[in-house]
């Protein structure tokens, strides 16, 4: 019989006690059950660490960090531990479908695909009421990542072996994005159209941020996590902006339901 191919969940995890239980127990009931779970803790001064001790499943694997590094650092970290096949992405405070990995396993090895993304919805920071279903276009070239940022995080999935090892720089904002940018490079990134996911939508969250602090993180990602130059990340940022308004007027609807 032949052994199931391992999936490494990269999990970066900043001050997250609240939530992170409700996180791991939706990758213990995974109907594929062949990953491992690697949570970094970026020093987080909450209880965070207390919360993840109660899990004992093995294939948990508990980083903390000394000292606070930032998101981008933490992924690198949990990039360069991961043994396994695929490559998935899960922030601490967000949740799975518990067939999210089988289903995304099967749609991308029976059409030969490395990179991947799927639905997902948004839910209040509670999770008492589901607020928005978000989806993308079927096929994501390098191009087209470039447009901006498809793919939720939390429903990324990739080849190891094709796409290589991933690192990037130390962005404090839009580091997932910095990822997507570069494994499009090796992939195009296609979407399983079903809602695998749930997205927690927190008081702080980038998305709340205004129009002029976002777009200045953009530029950052281009003109330093991309290296362009000043001309062509200005002309990446403001593209930004109008594929991100398009996003929101065709892949972003009201929920159907209330939880």
């Amino acid at each position: 019989m032949q052994k199931k191919e391992l999936v490494s969940i990269i999990t970066p995890s900043f001050n997250t006690g609240a939530y992170i239980a409700e996180t791991i127990q939706s990758v213990l009931v995974q109907t594929y059950d062949r990953w491992e779970m690697i949570i970094v803790d970026d020093c987080s001064t909450d209880n965070t660490d207390q919360v993840v001790a109660e899990f004992t499943d093995p294939r948990i694997r508990y980083y903390k960090n000394q000292t606070n590094r930032g998101a981008a650092i933490c992924r690198n970290q949990a990039l360069r531990k991961a043994k396994g096949d695929w490559i998935a992405f899960l922030d601490s405070d967000d949740l799975w479908m518990p067939q999210k990995l089988e289903l995304q396993l099967q749609f991308m090895k029976q059409n030969h695909i490395s990179f991947s993304y799927t639905r997902y919805r948004e839910m209040d920071e509670a999770h008492t009421r589901i607020l928005k279903e978000v989806s993308g276009p079927n096929r994501i070239t390098r191009r087209g990542m470039y447009r901006y940022c498809w793919p939720g995080c939390l429903t990324v999935m990739y080849h190891a072996k094709t796409i290589g090892l991933v690192q990037i720089r130390d962005l404090k904002k839009h580091n997932d994005y910095a990822m997507w940018l570069k494994v499009s490079k090796a992939a195009d990134c296609y979407l399983l159209d079903k809602n695998l996911a749930l997205y927690r939508k927190r008081s702080g969250s980038i998305s709340n941020q205004r129009y002029l602090t976002l777009l200045k993180h953009h530029y950052r990602l281009y003109r330093l996590g991309e290296g362009r130059g000043i001309a062509c990340a200005a002309f990446f940022t403001l593209q930004n902006l109008f594929w991100g308004m398009w996003k929101k007027i065709r892949y972003v609807k009201a929920a159907v339901d209330t939880k």
